[in-house]
């Protein structure tokens, strides 16, 4: 097994790329972006991440993270890709165009794994919910260092504000469409982050996505009782995860 495997995460917006480093849970090179094909189906999906060179060029198995709820291999939700996602056995799909081997996961659980083993959760225990702030709000919690997967805690309604989901209230994609600046999105984000410690009183929120690097600016401004760090990995934790995903099942 090599110790380089390709990690892809799939987007609403785009498709990122890297040739990981399993033992040190790096890039080898840059993280590679291409724009997410329209329509998102599968085929167009996956001819556009496995015809670029990085994938040409990296061999043996693969991760695929991707914005869907992942049970027995198959997508069972399509959030911000094309519906013919769902049923899709996407390992099915890239073993017989490709004949690759492919971890298939939700986005925000590989980001999560990333995170938990090489990033901010790093030796963390107890409960730690690593959430993603982008197009939506992806959710990944851990119990000493286990993953639930496949939670969609940004579809979950918030107290006090009906029938509005987390991440309708507090994506950073609602921050930029509102131009709500950092004050008034942390206002949003922390109803977000109470309501899922008054359900689960975790004992850390690790919070990811692009916004996560502007973190001194709307970090200190959440007053949600439980300790809250920014993501370590940056853009590259959902490729990380997905080739750490792919090395721990076709290596075990």
């Amino acid at each position: 097994m090599s110790a380089e495997l390709l990690g892809i995460d799939v987007g609403g917006s785009s498709i990122k790329l890297g040739r990981v480093a399993i033992a040190r849970g790096e890039l080898v090179g840059e993280l590679v972006s291409l724009p997410t094909p329209e329509p998102s189906t599968p085929e167009r999906v996956l001819e556009a991440a496995m015809s670029h060179p990085l994938a040409t060029g990296c061999a043996g198995p693969l991760g695929l993270a991707f914005p869907a709820v992942v049970k027995a291999g198959r997508a069972r939700t399509a959030a911000n890709v094309d519906d013919s996602w769902l049923g899709v056995d996407a390992a099915a799909l890239l073993a017989d165009r490709w004949g690759r081997s492919c971890a298939f996961l939700n986005d925000a659980d590989a980001a999560g794994l990333a995170e938990m083993r090489f990033g901010a959760g790093r030796g963390a225990g107890g409960v730690v919910f690593v959430l993603t702030l982008g197009t939506g709000i992806g959710s990944a919690p851990f119990i000493d260092g286990r993953l639930m997967p496949n939670t969609e805690l940004g579809h979950m309604a918030v107290a006090g504000l009906g029938e509005v989901e987390a991440e309708a209230w507090a994506s950073a994609r609602t921050r930029s469409q509102l131009a709500l600046d950092w004050p008034a999105w942390a206002a949003r984000l922390d109803q977000v982050l109470g309501e899922i410690h008054r359900l689960f009183w975790p004992d850390l929120f690790i919070l990811g996505g692009a916004v996560s690097e502007h973190f001194s600016e709307w970090g200190p401004l959440l007053r949600v009782p439980v300790e809250v760090r920014a993501a370590a990995l940056g853009p590259a934790a959902g490729a990380i995860g997905a080739a750490l995903a792919a090395h721990e099942r076709y290596n075990p």
